[in-house]
Parts: structure tokens; C-alpha cells; sequence
């Protein structure tokens, strides 16, 4: 009940108690109690870990279900912000293009400082960078935090099982050998799927080709580009200077549409 409705209730039953005559006094009401509205529930913590199924993964609010770190998870909790997501006086929800950007930026700067990653080793990685806010009801009540998870991608529509942590997974090369990119086949080849390199695998991902700048999807002086880029990358790898093979792979047009400007230069793997 309001301030407002709450003196109101209280007029009506001080009128009620004069309608009867007589010369008794009516008992004064006292006036009715305005509860505050209920605290929002605490803010996550980092350091924490979460049983996150892959179909919500995507989803700006929840974030899964809080576990100890010894039992099975498959996201962690590396840090937790606060912002004030209002704009012209209106709170914003947690999907909101404005909140999205704010996490979008700070976020993966935090996922790849936990793991010790550059920008090179984080993209050649399966790990993905989430966010999560408050419910709009939880921000209503004043929730102001944001949580930034990591996950690693198995395969398609499957999260890693973590371990307890992740610190410091990527700060060299051969943390690679466990969270890199992988595929089961060529990428040039039918059933090619990106797969983790801690799994079965015959191909593996070795380095980055930038194609930022006026560049046109699937251009051929891109593709050009691309491939002598790649076939260099490869030529250093191979043990046999006049043997060896290498493919550059466009990023999907999903992910293109999504910002990512950059291509995969894959070689066979024996690992």
C-alpha cells in the first residue's frame, strides 16, 4: 500500500466511526504501516561456479545454478561489476543495447586477464566470454551488478566440465593443447565440426588472419590474402619444408554479422 492509499484508508475509518451518532468518542486509527519493499538478493561473488546448461547460455539474466568448485560446472565466475543502468531517468534492462556494450567491453577484458590469454591465444581457444545481470524485478529492487562467467565450447551445443579453476589457463601456447580449436576433418571437407583439442581431432587451428578494414565477406583479394597468410603460418609448423598443408577459413556469416573479423588458418594434427 502507498503513502497515499494508506491516508485515505485511514479518513474512511475515521468517518465510519462518527456515522453512528451518540456522544461517544470515536477511537482515533492509527495510521497504517508502509512496509519498504524487499531487499534485492546479494550480488554474486567471482571466484564462484555455476551448473549452466548450453541452451541458457545466451540468456542476459539466471546464469545457472551456484556449485562448489569440486563438484561438476561448466562456467566461472571471474568478476563482478557494478553499473547504473539509467538513461533519461528510466532504468534499463540488463538486454538493453546500452548495457550490452558496457558488458560486451569489460567482460572479455576480464575473462582474458583470469586466464592469462592475448588477444591471439583467446581467439584460438574454445573459451567464450558471458555476462549476466539481475532479474528486471531484482533491478527494480536496486540490483546494480553484472557477472562476467567463462565457459569453453566442447562442440557444438556442448559446454567443458570445468576444473576449479581456470587462472592462468592460456599464458602460453601450450594451454592450447587442451582449450584450443580443433576440427575433425579439413574445414574445405564434408562434416568438418570445430571441436576442442582435448577431444579426438585431425586438424588444428594455428594462428589468426586479420581482415579488418574495407573488406568484403568472402572478397577474393581477402581469400588471397588469407591463404598466403595461412600457407606461411603452415610452412613455419611443418617439419618437411616441401610437404605440408594448410586452409583459411572465413568466420561463419553469423559470425561475420556479429563483428568478427578475423579468419582461422587450420593444419593437419596428429595429436
Amino acid at each position: 500500500m502507498t503513502r497515499t492509499l494508506a491516508a485515505l484508508a485511514a479518513a474512511l475509518l475515521l468517518l465510519s466511526g462518527c456515522a453512528g451518532g451518540g456522544n461517544a468518542s470515536p477511537e482515533a486509527t492509527p495510521p497504517a504501516s508502509v512496509s519498504d519493499p524487499p531487499a534485492p538478493n546479494p550480488a554474486p561473488r567471482a571466484d564462484t561456479c555455476h551448473a549452466l546448461a548450453f541452451s541458457k547460455a545466451a540468456k542476459p539474466t539466471g546464469g545457472g545454478r551456484q556449485v562448489p568448485c569440486a563438484r561438476a560446472h561448466t562456467a566461472i565466475t571471474v568478476h563482478v561489476g557494478t553499473d547504473e543502468p539509467i538513461l533519461d531517468g528510466h532504468l534499463l534492462a540488463v538486454d538493453s543495447a546500452q548495457v550490452q556494450s558496457q558488458l560486451a567491453t569489460e567482460c572479455p577484458r576480464e575473462v582474458a586477464s583470469y586466464l592469462g590469454a592475448d588477444t591471439r591465444r583467446l581467439r584460438l581457444s574454445r573459451f567464450e566470454t558471458l555476462w549476466f545481470g539481475p532479474s528486471v524485478e531484482q533491478a527494480q529492487r536496486g540490483a546494480r551488478w553484472f557477472r562476467c562467467d567463462v565457459v569453453a565450447v566442447a562442440h557444438a551445443n556442448q559446454l567443458v566440465t570445468l576444473p576449479r579453476t581456470l587462472r592462468g589457463a592460456l599464458s602460453d601456447d601450450d594451454g592450447l593443447d587442451d582449450w584450443g580449436t580443433c576440427g575433425t576433418t579439413s574445414p574445405s571437407k564434408p562434416g568438418f565440426a570445430k571441436v576442442i583439442c582435448s577431444e579426438r581431432h585431425a586438424w588444428r587451428a594455428i594462428d589468426l588472419v586479420d581482415l579488418t578494414g574495407k573488406v568484403a565477406y568472402l572478397g577474393k583479394a581477402a581469400t588471397h590474402r588469407g591463404n598466403a597468410a595461412c600457407k606461411s603460418a603452415a610452412s613455419a609448423k611443418a617439419g618437411d619444408a616441401l610437404s605440408y598443408s594448410w586452409s583459411f577459413q572465413w568466420p561463419s556469416r553469423e559470425q561475420w554479422a556479429a563483428g568478427e573479423r578475423y579468419g582461422l588458418c587450420w593444419v593437419p594434427d596428429a595429436s
